[in-house]
């Protein structure tokens, strides 16, 4: 009986899948040779081979320098393959990287990768917004936490296209409303969008749709300063012939009582 569980055991050890060695004999600092060739293959975009070796850089030397560049070159290759699964693994990276090395002069790039993959799954603004709404959390760290990175410029970039993303989202909800000709509904929410984002790219079509919306409840002088405030902040706008023209009326029409 022991004999067959012995052979058993060896019978399994034979089967079980081996991590193969990617390091010449011989080789002298082998875990820069994977380092290097790994960061070769992800410049060429051989995402899986990338990974192979920078996988093997981690999890067989676990206090060399290069284990937390390698992290970030794992996070990078799945970034890099795009998928929506690629995209929930490069998400996991990330964050172990800031978990395992807060303080690793890298955390601002993992960070903005970090925000990046999520950013990447953003989706209309007609859709589910969970993904921008995690892309805006994510930037917004990173401009809390590296005020001086030299990636500030593009994470703000991404900042606010992820922002209008959402303001175009909640807009659009205003707007059905409005088009519902439920005018008080439809003002509460570009209200509502203006008070959360006074910086939305697009709030040409909110002041519009708001004075419009106010004017239908007769609200005139309501309505009045969000037509200026377009007239003012916008030199151009496939509204602004309107709004001069409102401008005008209700400016004739208060000056009439």
């Amino acid at each position: 009986m022991f004999f067959i569980a012995s052979a058993a055991v060896v019978a399994a050890s034979a089967c079980a899948p081996q991590t193969r060695s990617l390091v010449p004999a011989g080789t002298t600092d082998p875990d820069k040779f994977l380092f290097d060739k790994g960061t070769e293959a992800l410049n060429k975009k051989k995402w899986l081979t990338a990974r192979e070796f920078f996988k093997q850089v981690t999890e067989t030397y676990t206090q060399s320098a290069f284990r937390p560049d390698a992290k970030l070159g794992i996070g990078d290759t799945y970034l890099g393959e795009g998928t929506a699964e690629a995209l929930v693994l490069a998400i996991n990276e990330f964050k172990e990287f800031l978990t395992f090395y807060p303080t690793n002069p890298r955390s601002d790039y993992a960070q903005y990768k970090l925000g990046l993959a999520h950013y990447r799954q953003m989706r209309a603004p007609q859709r589910d917004q969970s993904e921008t709404r995690e892309t805006v959390k994510e930037f917004e760290t990173f401009v809390e936490r590296y005020p001086n990175s030299k990636l500030m410029p593009e994470v703000r970039a991404k900042l606010r296209e992820a922002k209008d993303r959402l303001d175009e989202s909640n807009y659009l909800v205003g707007f059905f409303y409005y088009r519902q000709r439920w005018y008080l509904g439809a003002a509460d929410r570009f209200k509502a969008v203006l008070k959360e984002d006074p910086a939305f790219t697009k709030r040409d079509a909110v002041y519009f749709h708001l004075g419009e919306s106010l004017i239908k409840q007769k609200k005139e002088a309501e309505a009045l300063p969000y037509f200026e405030k377009l007239l003012q902040e916008f030199e151009q706008s496939e509204y602004l012939q309107e709004a001069q023209k409102r401008v005008a009326e209700l400016k004739a029409q208060a000056q009439s009582k």
